[in-house]
């Protein structure tokens, strides 16, 4: 949705399938929102539009307090594309950042640093480390509503290099102290405060419905003993795991959310699924989190996969069935790696051969998924060896902003890595959603949605041709 007056129509019908799409901003108030805010929309000519929070921020406008602009779920658009911008923002997304600055962006994207300043300004109105600040002031504000940690702490732990810094980009980004922003949580926020132990409380947003029985149905086949559990009964099911993190380690727990509810007129707003995590360091937050919209595929449009893959004759009643179908990403590049080769029993005997036993067990969950380097020196021979050698010195880079198609032939000239196992990692560690199984005959028609109508048959049990 690229032209101007057909944002402004889908900001005037407050269409929720755009939200994190594009942003629009009014120059009369000066507050930023989400295509579906729902505040009176605005006057077409005191309306501007920006690809990201962080132009809007940056040209000065605040975000709105009814619609939080900065808690949408991302564009999809950075979820598909596999040019330097989309692989950027994956990895800004991930905290790259924050950790390692803007240079480190730039190495891992094999650009200059000024290279990757330039691409992203122009193309999104912002640069790296004002997309990253607009990131680390939504983790602050989830820190601040939702947690009783000391205002301090929570200006690190968002990422925020002094106290100064966090104080000033509060007040800019929501025209309020942290103070005040903490005590705009009252009433129903208040009762979902973490309390010690507990671990911090989070809603993971995702736009259009989400078919999380089939989510869930795949997570509980293929969880890794000891890593991973799903309990509970069907529609009311807990996925449970450990994470390794870069500055520590966490526990996540996401509940089976089925039913949503659908706006006038039919169109489906989205929703969300509970989460909570706890993390032995809060500056740890942005990273899980982000992995765990990976893993559940929080960022897809299903409204474009449906669309795409609804006009096909053989899969308009797969879809039908199962509008929303998710494909599911990976914590751990290594983790589907090891399932692929080794079956989740095999993959549960390497965790509790060289994983490292969490300080206590929390339920089944004993240990966190071996790193790749202890694998390495552990089971040297073999295409599990060799992918493992790969991913510790870095011959294989299967992060959020690796490149698909340098990965896939640095994988290839592995020994013993077989196309299957490749495209299984194409889809679940670099969520590419374009996808067919080695020898399928699939139809152009279904691009760039190969992986969802690959999972829409799997799903329901077909023949793929």
């Amino acid at each position: 949705m690229k032209d101007e007056d057909s944002r402004y129509e889908a900001v005037r019908s407050r269409d929720a399938r755009f939200d994190g799409v594009f942003f629009f901003a009014v120059e009369t108030t000066g507050i930023y929102c989400r295509p579906s805010c729902p505040a009176v929309p605005p006057k077409r000519h005191n309306v501007r539009f920006f690809a990201t929070a962080a132009a809007a921020q940056r040209s000065g406008f605040r975000a709105c307090r009814r619609c939080r602009p900065d808690a949408v779920p991302g564009s999809a658009e950075w979820n598909v594309r596999a040019d330097v911008t989309g692989r950027a923002m994956r990895l800004i997304a991930d905290g790259v950042v924050d950790r390692e600055g803007v240079a480190g962006l730039a190495a891992r994207l094999g650009y200059s640093a000024r290279q990757v300043q330039r691409q992203l300004t122009a193309e999104l109105g912002a640069g790296p480390v004002a997309l990253a600040r607009t990131q680390r002031a939504h983790t602050a504000r989830v820190l601040l509503q939702t947690t009783g940690l000391p205002v301090t702490e929570i200006a690190f732990a968002s990422g925020f290099n002094s106290l100064r810094q966090f104080n000033d980009t509060i007040r800019e980004v929501y025209a309020a102290t942290p103070t005040e922003l903490r005590a705009a949580a009252g009433g129903d926020r208040a009762a979902r405060r973490a309390t010690p132990g507990t671990g911090i409380p989070l809603r993971l947003a995702h736009r259009g419905p989400y078919q999380a029985v089939a989510v869930f149905d795949q997570l509980a086949r293929e969880a890794v003993p000891g890593v991973e559990e799903v309990t509970g009964a069907p529609g009311a099911r807990t996925y449970r795991r450990t994470l390794r993190l870069p500055y520590g380690t966490g526990i996540a727990a996401v509940r089976e959310r089925v039913h949503c509810a659908r706006s006038r007129g039919g169109t489906h707003p989205g929703g969300w699924l509970d989460a909570r995590v706890r993390l032995t360091d809060p500056r740890d937050l942005t990273t899980a989190v982000q992995r765990l919209r990976r893993l559940f595929d929080l960022e897809a449009d299903p409204y474009a996969v449906d669309e795409r893959l609804g006009a096909d004759p053989r899969l308009a009643p797969l879809v039908a069935a199962r509008p929303g179908l998710r494909s599911p990403g990976a914590v751990d590049p290594l983790e589907p790696a090891v399932r692929a080769l080794s079956g989740p029993e095999g993959a549960g005997e390497l965790v509790r051969r060289y994983g490292k036993p969490l300080d206590a067990p929390h339920g089944g969950l004993t240990h966190l998924f071996p790193e790749p380097a202890v694998l390495a020196e552990a089971e040297p021979g073999g295409p599990l060896g060799a992918l493992a050698a790969a991913l510790a010195d870095g011959t294989v880079r299967l992060d959020p902003g690796a490149d698909r198609h340098t990965a896939e032939e640095a994988l290839l000239a592995l020994p013993g890595m077989d196309p299957d196992t490749v495209a299984t990692l194409r889809v679940r560690a670099l969520g590419d959603p374009d996808v067919a199984p080695p020898g399928a005959g699939l139809p152009d028609t279904w691009r760039p949605w190969r992986s969802y109508a690959v999972r829409h048959l799997r799903v329901a049990g077909e023949r793929i041709p």
